[in-house]
């Protein structure tokens, strides 16, 4: 059984602080552009340049939170490692307990004479 390690990462400072400093554009255009020009067209126009200017700055404060922000530490991953050895797994087992419990599979008769004896040798090899 493949044990779950939690790794958390922070974002790359550099990529964070493009994406502020983008924000910021975006902030910017809203302001002397979408809503200047949307105030002309009226309705709907003046709600989507408020909109925009709204998502640019948080956008942009988010990527500096993450560039500068001393207590953020970022999403968490979980990584299952393949060869894990837990408590369950027949790694972390002795010779012994292996081989006792091979026995047992082929007197239930769950696995053939030759597949124990193949599964015996691999177990005696790994000592």
């Amino acid at each position: 059984m493949a044990r779950r390690k939690r790794v958390t990462y922070r974002p790359n400072r550099a990529g964070s602080v493009l994406g502020g400093v983008m924000g910021c554009l975006f902030v910017l255009i809203g302001l002397l552009v979408v809503i200047p020009t949307s105030l002309q067209a009226g309705g709907f126009g003046l709600i989507f340049g408020v909109i925009w200017t709204i998502f640019a700055a948080i956008i942009a404060g988010t990527n500096f939170y993450h560039a500068f922000g001393k207590t953020y530490i970022g999403p968490e991953i979980h990584i299952e490692e393949e060869d894990g050895v837990g408590e369950d797994s027949p790694a972390s087992a002795s010779v012994k307990d292996r081989l006792e419990e091979l026995e047992g599979l082929r007197e239930s008769g769950l696995i053939t004479p030759q597949e124990y004896e193949q599964k015996r040798q691999d177990i005696l090899r790994d000592l």
